[in-house]
Parts: structure tokens; sequence; C-alpha cells
């Protein structure tokens, strides 16, 4: 007698899904962007950090559409939203200003307001890519949490800290290899293999989260 298998996080299975091939193709901008039109590790990073604001504001949709089944949950709901807002706001400000300071050689005077980022995104020529990547986390929202009733079932406390995990590695990643490349004169193909870098990191934490999991069941049913 052979246990069957349910799902569970034990075992995850990855399959590409369309909104995972709508994120590796969004990542393949800045590879253009480096190949053909020059891109520098400025514009480089400002993308990236450009996609954890993209990623916090996808993070605020999720919450408000999650539906608790507790009343209780709702109330949770209520204080979450702003308290993430605020702190997550905070988190990737700080990050900007980094970001605009050590590799945009760009002066930063009192509190950076969302017009400052925006005049350097502009500037670094980056805006279509942002939107491709806008693209990117809009499907992911639209074909998994909404599509699939992931808002159903969706925890309003483990939504606020999800962004965390996957904006810190990328931190690291972004401004360690962004320091190194620096350090090497910007030249093209270590650029190309930061941004391949942090495509994959991306693909492993998008199927990673949206994988259809396994485990052996004991009392579902059995099979001979």
């Amino acid at each position: 007698m052979t246990p069957p298998l349910a799902p569970s996080p034990a075992h995850p299975t990855w399959r590409i899904t369309p909104s995972g091939v709508v994120l590796v193709a969004a990542n393949l901008v800045p590879v253009a962007g480096v190949l053909f039109l020059g891109w520098s590790v400025f514009a480089t990073l400002l993308l990236f950090w450009t996609e954890n604001v993209i990623v916090g504001a996808f993070n605020v949709l999720r919450m408000l559409t999650a539906t608790p089944r507790l009343v209780a949950m709702w109330a949770v709901k209520l204080f979450m939203i702003p308290f993430f807002v605020v702190h997550y706001g905070l988190f990737v400000t700080v990050h900007g200003v980094f970001v605009l300071a050590l590799f945009g050689g760009v002066q930063v005077r009192g509190f950076p307001t969302p017009a400052t980022f925006y005049a350097a995104v502009q500037a670094a020529g980056i805006a279509p890519a942002a939107w491709a990547l806008a693209l990117s986390h809009g499907v992911s929202f639209a074909f998994n949490y909404i599509g699939a009733g992931q808002y159903r079932t969706a925890l309003v406390p483990q939504l606020m800290f999800r962004p965390y995990g996957r904006v810190m590695v990328m931190h690291i990643v972004t401004l360690v290899g962004g320091f190194l490349v620096q350090r090497l004169g910007s030249p093209v193909i270590a650029l190309v293999l930061l941004v391949v870098l942090k495509t994959g990191l991306d693909l492993i934490a998008h199927l990673r989260e949206h994988a259809p999991r396994l485990v052996v069941g004991d009392a579902a049913r059995t099979v001979t």
C-alpha cells in the first residue's frame, strides 16, 4: 500500500508559468540596455531599486485584496497596511539614497521626494524598462494571486513580511555586485553577469512562491 501525494510545503514541484515567462522577458530588458544602450552601473542598479518599489506597491495591493476569514484579521489588516507603507517606504527610500549618492553622484539634500527618484529614473533613461518590470509583476498578480484565488487564503501578516527577504537579497547582490563592477571600470560582461544573476534569483523566488507542493498523505486515501 503506497500513500498518495498531496500538496505540502515539504516537496515543491516547479513549473514555468505565463507569469514566469513574462518575468524572464522583463529581466532581459536590462540586458539589452547594457549591451545595446550603454547602460552604466548606476542606471542598472537604479532600475533594480525601482523594481523594489514596484514589489512593495503590488504587495500593498495583495494585502488590500486579501480576504481574511476571521473578523479579527480584518482589524490586523487595517493596521498592517499603513504600517507596511511607512516602514517599507522608509526602507527602500534609504536604499535609494545610497544608490543615488554612491553610484549616481547625486547630491540629495534633505529627505528625498518621489519627484527626486522620478527625475533620476528619467535622466537615466530606464523608464521603459521600469514599466516592463511593472508589467511583469502585474501579470503575476493577475494570474497567480487573483486568477488562481490565492487572495482567498493569503495571510496578511505573511504578506507584510514577504518582500523583505527578496529585497534584502537584492540589496546585497546589487550593492556588492555594483561595487565590484564599478571597480572593474564598468565592463559590459560584468554588468550582464550582474543582470543575469539578478534574473536567476528573481525566477527562483517566483517559482518557489508559486510552486505546487507535494507530501505523503497518511490518512487521505491509499493506492495499491
